[in-house]
């Protein structure tokens, strides 16, 4: 019996039976625009190996128009036809099914050719799009017809039309966008005419034997959106208009709610799919920070759904299906929703990745192979770099002992995992232990080396981490000055009136640590909604909640101050910075940039401002936590240079910076697949 029979049971569409309930859901991540079409295939092939049912690509634009930005990527000619049969080609061969996303993203288009319903600017696009006219309107829907009829014949198993996230479609659908007062616009029956045009027309091009997901918005989560009922209405039309299965589409972009970043709850948005579950008779996917086996069948099992998509947790471990149907789901890469090499290298025009698996999309250029010749392996820190070093080292053959002074494996792992809205990082440290052990690493805790200790060995790898940088405030010495180590390691009493001195990440962390008592909203839904300001479309349109967002009073009275003369939080995550800024407001922290730290005292932080250092100001304070910034711990490895013996330096002991496990993780699998 499995551990997971809703999760691995077989769906069948008609024309075709996927193996299991799991979807890997559609992600941008610039590999089509490289045009290395053996890279892109191997991404897709190596998940369709790992067992999933049926992959979406990213968004294809339909036409040069609809692109996310210049150049996106899309079927246009002949020849990106025959570059994508090379994709699916590989994915058939790899027993796979693959359809491909369909994304004309309207107004949210980075060029200044954008068109939408109406001429109205998007909160996140430089471009105010063109207001399309009738024959406008036709082209667009013959365009998106188009790609699904060349998708079919680059050997695609189906289409997944984008309907919601507040791309094209969708700003047809609410008057929020849709201003106009023809057939397309008004009453809801004509704003909802196109995407079930498209649907109708699509299917007609492409015959019965061809999936065609769409992806309807079920709570858009900005004012004027939709209501339940109108949502069941459009789910209704588009299954009579032809459409295979319904996936599940949460927010818009705009939407000033995080919907996918680490802080929302598991499968936080299960219940709004639930909603429309026995409404339809074709299979419904719900989506959105469903990250582990468990997770999946557990929403399946209360049928909130027919299927679950996960996106990121394929970044995070290609072979997730695989592993959880051998009953060895400790051993899958854990997906913790970072952003930090997915969305945020997407939306900076980069190539993803993943934080937990640096191979993802770079499967043909990281390659971990068998080593030629087993090497005796010291790895000193078990940190994330250290971890990954000895984890990919140990898997090639080598012989690893690694070492750390702690009790404890993780390094400043264990420091995030104590945030609330960080919670994930549990379970990247519990993994990184799991696999410590599978891959028959010497692990070594508790021991203070030396470099006499690593004499006899054939590499050494120095990853000691960082310790925290000087300030070098006169008065830090005192009885109420603490260091976020401190704080988050060694449970230091913090008054109810807080300075932290530092805005970066860790300061942002360190405050959000502070204002928070009890039970973190990330793990209590209910509580999650009611601070976010999540309602039930059913009951308000959009699902936005009348009374707005209402935190939990906070637990002290923070102050977050810096040096740097900008907005603080300005340098935090692309895409889950504004989530951390807004959290902190929310629970009334004061932010101040631009300050000198002048002394400590009793009384609290004395800080000035400028150059000439004016505006002398006390900030009161029973405790000032002290955050600002790290330095490189060397010492292990500066000792080992002076005696001549070459060690490998990684991490924060190569470069000091905000615990930045990304870079860490990357920088030990690269290392280890090398030696």
């Amino acid at each position: 019996m499995s551990e997971y029979p809703h999760l691995l049971s077989p769906l069948d569409l008609g024309h075709v039976t996927l193996k299991n309930r799991v979807l890997m859901g559609s992600m941008h991540t610039g590999l089509e625009e490289t045009r290395d079409w053996n890279r892109v295939a191997e991404f897709y092939a190596a998940r369709a190996r790992g067992g999933v049912a049926l992959m979406v690509t990213g968004g294809m634009a339909p036409n040069r128009e609809g692109g996310v930005f210049p150049g996106a990527a899309g079927l246009f000619t002949p020849e990106d036809i025959t570059n994508h049969r090379i994709v699916t080609d590989r994915v058939h061969e790899a027993g796979g099914l693959i359809a491909m996303q369909i994304l004309h993203a309207g107004r949210y288009a980075y060029g200044k050719e954008c068109v939408s319903a109406s001429a109205i600017k998007s909160p996140i696009s430089p471009f105010t799009p063109k207001a399309l006219d009738e024959e406008g309107i036709e082209k667009q829907i013959a365009d998106i017809v188009t790609a699904a009829q060349r998708a079919r014949e680059a050997g695609y198993d189906g289409v997944e039309i984008m309907g919601s996230e507040g791309y094209f479609l969708n700003q047809f659908l609410v008057t929020h966008t849709n201003k106009r007062e023809d057939r397309w616009g008004g009453s809801y029956e004509n704003r909802m005419r196109l995407p079930i045009e498209v649907v109708r027309r699509a299917r007609a091009a492409v015959g019965d034997d061809f999936i065609i997901i769409y992806r309807l918005s079920m709570i858009d989560l900005v004012p004027g959106g939709s209501t339940h009922d109108e949502v069941v209405q459009l789910a209704q039309e588009i299954e009579r208009a032809g459409a295979s299965i319904l996936n599940t589409g949460i927010g818009w972009h705009e939407a000033r709610i995080p919907t996918i970043a680490t802080s929302v709850p598991r499968a936080g948005f299960a219940w709004v799919t639930k909603k429309l579950m026995g409404k339809v008779s074709i299979p419904v996917i719900t989506s959105n920070r469903i990250n582990t086996p468990d997770v999946g069948e557990a929403v399946l099992a209360s049928g909130a759904a027919d299927m679950v998509s996960m996106a990121r947790p394929f970044l995070a471990d290609a072979e997730f299906v695989n592993k959880a149907a051998a009953g060895r789901s400790a051993t899958i890469a854990p997906c913790i929703a970072c952003n930090q090499a997915c969305l945020d290298h997407t939306f900076s025009g980069k190539l993803t990745s993943c934080l937990v698996n640096p191979r993802a999309c770079h499967e043909t250029e990281l390659v971990i192979a068998p080593a030629a010749t087993p090497k005796r392996i010291a790895v000193v820190g078990a940190g994330p770099a250290g971890l990954s070093a000895a984890i990919t080292a140990a898997g090639r053959g080598h012989q690893v002992t690694l070492f750390d002074r702690a009790a404890e494996l993780g390094g400043q792992l264990n420091m995030a995992k104590v945030i609330p809205g960080k919670e994930e990082f549990r379970g990247l440290v519990d993994w990184f232990g799991t696999m410590v052990a599978e891959s028959g690493v010497d692990l070594r805790l508790g021991q203070e080396m030396t470099a006499d200790h690593l004499d006899g060995f054939d590499a050494v790898i120095i990853a000691t981490g960082v310790i925290p940088r000087d300030p070098g405030i006169p008065g830090q010495d005192g009885p109420n000055v603490v260091t976020y180590i401190d704080v988050l390691r060694g449970g230091a009493e913090v008054g109810h009136r807080v300075a932290v001195v530092g805005a970066g990440g860790i300061g942002f962390d360190v405050s959000e640590y502070l204002v928070h008592e009890g039970i973190s909203p990330t793990e209590d839904i209910t509580l999650w909604r009611t601070e976010w300001g999540v309602g039930d479309p059913a009951e308000v349109r959009g699902g936005l909640a009348p009374q707005g967002p209402q935190p939990e009073p906070a637990a002290r009275k923070v102050t977050l101050l810096q040096r740097k003369a900008e907005a603080p939080g300005k340098r935090l995550g692309k895409t889950t910075g504004w989530i951390h800024r807004a959290a902190l407001k929310m629970k009334g922290v004061e932010m101040i940039g631009g300050v000198n730290y002048e002394k400590i005292d009793a009384e609290g932080l004395h800080v000035s401002f400028g150059e000439a250092r004016e505006r002398p100001t006390l900030i009161a304070a029973d405790t000032v936590v002290l955050c600002s910034g790290q330095v490189s711990e060397r010492s292990l490895a500066d000792t080992l240079a002076a005696r001549g013996i070459e060690a490998h330096v990684i991490g924060g002991a190569d470069l000091a910076a905000e615990l930045d496990a990304k870079r860490a993780i990357d920088q030990g699998t690269r290392l280890a697949a090398t030696l």
